[in-house]
């Protein structure tokens, strides 16, 4: 049993509940984040292909992952998780094999899309969207441009209680592990615990941990420098054209969204044509326009209005740019070793 799966454990109480009802549903059962894709796209997919499909929500990696531990991914046909999660799915047994003959979409993903060292060749996972961690900030508020995880981490005085972190394991981690020079998936004890008193000693300059109203904080001007995913602070660019996004020199994470068809599914042929109809270019270039995220497919960020990327220059970030950070990978045993080290970095004084 993975790191992962035995932090999980506390979420299979919660997954158990919703069980029952999904294991009855007749219909294809797809799981995905509120807002991650069109509205209108199970109407579309199951007006286009005559199958039946119906949407349900999940709020975290870590929920939907409790209920499909829990239920062996019983009641559930095509899940949307982050790629260490998919990696567990896997080592699991819980994910299909994927047989490309019948996603022929695939071939809108950029070469890149199908070497993301998680699933080289995409044995049983699919890129939905990918992109970059950073620093968010307000251009007209801070002192020319931050380049380093330093500047979140040590800030000047004028930067002092006006930065904030995000609050997930990985990704608070993850910018001590940069700004020390190390992976993202370092488990060396001595060299995480330099990172555990980098980032005690930086709480103390934090206004808040804040993973979903950090963009919302620059926009008032409450924080000046955050610690942002790219598409987030997009949302914030939309807001103020004084906010800019930039990947400090040390690096980012190459985080990525997949979609998993589960081994369990008893509507395989509709499950893949679901996740082929999302592969279409039209369809996956709705996420691009609309989340504002990248996305892996070619044929649908071809299709992007210039303007798009003029507005939302993360945007236009090359493939070969990506594939240079590190994917968060999973880390086995050392996530229990993770867990304790932001539970002693939050409780800090």
């Amino acid at each position: 049993m993975t790191g992962i799966i035995r932090r999980l454990s506390i979420a299979l109480a919660a997954g158990l509940c919703a069980i029952a009802t999904s294991a009855q549903a007749e219909d294809l059962v797809v799981s995905n984040w509120d807002g991650y894709m069109a509205p209108d796209a199970i109407e579309k997919f199951n007006e286009q292909s005559g199958n039946t499909a119906e949407l349900v929500l999940h709020a975290t990696n870590e929920e939907i992952m409790g209920k499909l531990i829990a239920s062996k991914g019983k009641g559930y046909d095509v899940v949307f998780v982050s790629s260490p999660f998919a990696e567990v799915l896997h080592n699991l047994g819980l994910a299909e094999e994927l047989d490309h003959s019948k996603l022929p979409n695939m071939s809108n993903l950029y070469e890149q899309a199908m070497m993301l060292e998680h699933d080289k060749g995409n044995t049983f996972s699919v890129p939905y969207a990918w992109g970059t961690t950073g620093l968010c900030y307000r251009s007209d508020l801070v002192e020319g441009e931050p380049d380093s995880w330093m500047d979140l981490l040590q800030p000047s005085e004028a930067l002092m209680k006006k930065t904030t972190m995000l609050a997930t394991d990985r990704w608070l981690l993850g910018a001590g592990q940069l700004a020390k020079g190390y992976s993202v998936n370092e488990t060396d004890d001595a060299k995480m615990a330099e990172v555990k008193d980098l980032l005690i000693a930086a709480k103390k300059t934090l206004l808040a941990y804040d993973d979903t109203t950090f963009y919302s904080k620059l926009v008032s001007g409450e924080a000046s420098l955050v610690h942002a995913w790219d598409g987030w602070c997009n949302y914030g660019i939309g807001e103020n054209a004084d906010i800019k996004y930039v990947v400090p020199k040390e690096g980012s994470d190459l985080w990525v969204d997949t979609m998993v068809i589960m081994k369990s599914s008893e509507h395989k042929d509709a499950a893949y044509a679901f996740v082929d109809y999302i592969l279409g270019a039209e369809t996956h270039r709705w996420a691009a326009e609309n989340i504002l995220y990248k996305v892996p497919n070619k044929a649908a960020m071809d299709g992007l209005d210039a303007s798009l990327i003029e507005s939302f220059p993360n945007m236009g970030m090359k493939p070969e740019q990506l594939m240079s950070y590190e994917q968060l990978r999973d880390v086995g045993e050392a996530q229990r070793a993770y867990a304790r080290i932001v539970s002693e970095i939050k409780a800090s004084n």
